[in-house]
């Protein structure tokens, strides 16, 4: 263990406080199909409106999208808004929407996830509850479709808003993770170098290797999902929410 002291404490989102998908059983009990069915149906819908259009032609559209935009996030560390994605989607199509149109379905997709929404991770709102006061705690999550203000909805309905005082969502920023501008927004919000950041997350590409690569440390947390290592070594692994204070606390010499 490092004897420097822990400065902040940022927080991955997905399968860190929240349970990536766990949305989708709600959905089905509903009567409403998975997300990605969904998304590709309204675009399918409001474009139907204006003239006929085929729905594989729709549904491969929108996979060569998404396949455009995980390459862009993985390798250029951004993530593009819903309606960058929308519009690159349209583009490919030669199809334009009126904008009131296109304004309701960026909203749509950005709101799917405040509709029936994810369960917190086990245990992750009684870690907070825990760590609050002791140390500055920030949210430094990737918004690929619920843009920051939707999160922001999530963590309030969910009782967590209120531990965190600063966030870095990629759609506000403009970089995601694991780009040094992640860590430096944290570093200068809160006056401290980033060598005295220690980050909790779930993916060892972004969230290991991410703040490794500007100095700071890193936590993995396999609370909802264990992910290979890729080679990373993480400064300690958290397996139960229960034990993050006392890993903090060991962090914190």
């Amino acid at each position: 263990m490092s004897e420097r002291k822990v400065g902040v404490l940022t927080f991955d989102l997905w399968d860190c406080l929240f349970r990536d998908d766990s949305d989708e059983p709600k959905r089905t009990a509903a009567g409403r199909p998975p997300k990605p069915v969904e998304r590709r149906s309204l675009v399918h819908e409001y474009l139907s409106q204006h003239a006929p259009i085929d729905r594989a032609v729709v549904d491969l559209a929108y996979d060569v999208t998404d396949a455009a935009f995980r390459k862009v996030w993985h390798d250029q560390h951004v993530t593009w808004t819903v309606a960058e994605r929308l519009s690159v989607l349209l583009d490919g199509l030669k199809r334009k929407l009126p904008p009131a149109d296109f304004d309701r379905l960026v909203r749509l997709h950005e709101e799917m996830e405040l509709e029936f929404r994810p369960d917190p991770a086990p245990g992750a709102v009684e870690a907070l509850r825990a760590l609050h006061g002791r140390y500055p705690l920030a949210i430094v999550s990737d918004a690929i479709f619920s843009p920051g203000r939707a999160l922001r909805e999530l963590l309030r309905g969910a009782g967590m808003l209120d531990y965190f005082d600063f966030f870095v969502f990629s759609d506000e920023l403009g970089y995601s993770k694991p780009h040094p501008a992640v860590f430096a927004a944290v570093a200068q919000h809160y006056g401290i170098d980033i060598a005295d950041i220690v980050h909790i997350g779930d993916r060892p590409h972004n969230d290991i290797g991410g703040p490794h690569a500007v100095g700071a440390r890193a936590v993995l947390l396999t609370v909802v999902k264990q992910r290979d290592l890729e080679g990373h070594v993480p400064d300690a692994v958290c397996d139960d929410y229960g034990k993050l204070p006392d890993i903090i606390a060991q962090l914190d010499a």
